[in-house]
């Protein structure tokens, strides 16, 4: 059979994922914090005909003769530059400028996100729009983060030191340490948690979970808790949420890139069925 009819249905294979990754890009060009993806194509083994061989004192040397045996994926890279800022003016809504990504806890599960469109509910624990629950420091009496990861949340029962009994609380901030203040009547602005930042040494090796979240992978790297300001840590904006990165324009090219592949791989198996109809009606 020929060579050609592979190569062609590899070159089909790799141009429909690359329409697939472009297409899913240009589906959320307007999801909260999600970051574009873009395919990477490697030629496949090549087969050797002849090797090459060095020169000697009667010829010259010669170079290999292969032929290639068509196209695979080699990856599907994260681009992890930065979105554009959308401000909504709602004080749970938070944006990192520069590097980072907020932690949070689905169930027994620590993930990471980069989008912040938060809000407190019931209980008054910080969560995403899905429930997980975000993740952050105690701030000991000197307002420090210590400690191991909580959750975040308004309830100012533990803090350090006491709040005195009968006092409430009557409002709250986040600022851009990512430090969640309460106001409370006795006009006594307290510390009651500091949101966590993570980052990685490699955000691109990060698995997609959904929910615009990631896992940490065997290649992402462990994450390094922190946060905000601190070491490459970015900071955080309040009342603002950090846009899609997708380029529509990048996009709809590479719409049209994945388009002709496609056709011209398709155009390659047209021809080699016609050859093989020719070889065939050679009996005829």
């Amino acid at each position: 059979m020929l060579r050609s009819l592979f190569a062609g249905i590899s070159g089909l294979r790799v141009n429909q994922t690359m329409l697939d990754v472009t297409g899913n890009n240009i589906a959320n060009a307007n999801t909260t914090g999600f970051k574009s993806s873009s395919t990477v194509f490697q030629d496949t083994l090549s087969q050797m005909l002849t090797g090459s061989s060095a020169a000697n004192a009667n010829r010259g040397g010669t170079n290999p003769i292969q032929i290639g045996l068509g196209v695979q994926l080699a990856a599907t890279n994260a681009n992890f530059t930065q979105g554009s800022t959308q401000s909504t003016g709602r004080p749970t809504d938070l944006m990192i400028q520069g590097d980072g990504m907020f932690v949070v806890r689905k169930g027994n599960e620590q993930l990471y996100t980069r989008a912040g469109a938060f809000t407190f509910d019931n209980t008054g624990g910080l969560v995403s729009p899905t429930g997980n629950r975000v993740q952050g420091y105690a701030l000991d009496a000197a307002g420090l983060p210590t400690g191991g990861l909580i959750d975040v949340t308004l309830d100012f029962s533990a803090l350090t030191p006491p709040v005195p009994a009968g006092v409430g609380l009557t409002s709250y901030s986040i600022g851009s340490d990512g430090k969640l203040l309460g106001i409370f009547d006795d006009g006594i602005q307290r510390g009651m948690a500091q949101i966590a930042i993570a980052d990685f040494n490699n955000p691109m090796g990060l698995e997609k979970v959904g929910e615009t979240s990631y896992r940490q992978s065997a290649n992402s790297g462990t994450a390094t808790l922190g946060v905000a300001g601190q070491g490459r840590n970015g900071t955080i904006i309040g009342g603002a949420l950090e846009m899609s990165n997708v380029d529509l324009a990048a996009e709809f090219t590479n719409l049209i890139l994945a388009q002709r592949g496609f056709q011209a791989s398709s155009r390659v198996i047209t021809t080699s069925d016609q050859v093989l109809e020719d070889l065939v009606n050679i009996k005829r």
